[in-house]
């Protein structure tokens, strides 16, 4: 399995970004996928995610209302539309997926997901 995500830069504080995830080497339906970030000294935390039926969604506090994750089966990619970024948002933003949660709703540990993209790097000036 393959996750490459891509879709970072540099912005101000305020502006959008979207960041997406190819998936391949497996099927895509059934396959539970997220976001996570790390900014550096921290750890890396849970932003927001999908379950395989792409009818559950769940996102950090501090994101609600400002990103959005979705999913579309026949590409095979998930994608994280952040709108109102701010400083804090800054941090590599990795995907990640796991075909093995029976469970159709999302989950957020880390540790759930064995599947991970390189990440893509996202810095939000003030």
């Amino acid at each position: 399995v393959q996750l490459q995500a891509f879709g970072g830069g540099l912005v101000q504080a305020g502006d959008s970004l979207r960041l997406s995830c190819a998936v391949s080497g497996r099927t895509f339906t059934r396959y539970s996928m997220a976001w996570f970030r790390q900014a550096p000294g921290n750890e890396r935390e849970f932003v927001a995610g999908i379950g395989w039926n792409g009818i559950s969604t769940d996102y950090l506090d501090s994101v609600k209302g400002r990103f959005t994750i979705s999913r579309d089966n026949a590409k095979n990619t998930v994608s994280l539309q952040m709108n109102s970024l701010k400083s804090e948002d800054t941090a590599v933003y990795y995907c990640a997926g796991a075909g093995s949660i029976a469970y159709s709703g999302v989950v957020r540990s880390r540790y759930a997901y064995p599947d991970w993209g390189q990440g893509t790097e996202v810095t939000v000036s003030s």
